[in-house]
């Protein structure tokens, strides 16, 4: 089978993910953190398609997003993930969202695969006292 290069996730602007709510702004628009979670979701979804494999998931470890136009409450937007790049554990994806008058943002995101389990381990354990 060959690996999917694109995916897209959709979600309809609810209160939660206002500005004004997520405390990014003082408007009742889609906040950046919002959109920029939603791209996240997309490369992860994406990467663990690529992975398939139960054992490894993939971290994010940077993103870059320039969110250009506003969306208001009740609206539908949909972040589409494209693979550009994978070399060994890491992955590089571009990201754009839309809404129904065009684009919203766009950007770079990269993942890193991890054993899951094993990642999982190391944060709960990182402000252990000995």
């Amino acid at each position: 089978m060959e690996k999917p290069i694109t995916i897209t996730k959709t979600m309809k602007v609810e209160e939660e993910y206002l500005a004004c709510s997520m405390g990014s702004g003082s408007l009742a628009v889609l906040a950046t953190p919002a959109v920029i979670a939603l791209m996240e979701n997309a490369c992860a979804a994406l990467a663990d398609e690529i992975l398939n494999d139960e054992e490894l998931t993939t971290v994010g470890t940077m993103i870059a997003v320039e969110h250009s136009s506003p969306t208001p409450y009740g609206a539908e937007i949909s972040a589409t993930a494209e693979l550009i790049e994978e070399d060994g554990r890491n992955f590089k994806f571009k990201v754009t969202a839309f809404d129904k008058k065009g684009e919203i943002a766009r950007g770079a995101h990269t993942r890193v695969s991890v054993k899951a389990l094993k990642f999982q381990q190391k944060a709960d354990g990182k402000f252990d006292e000995v």
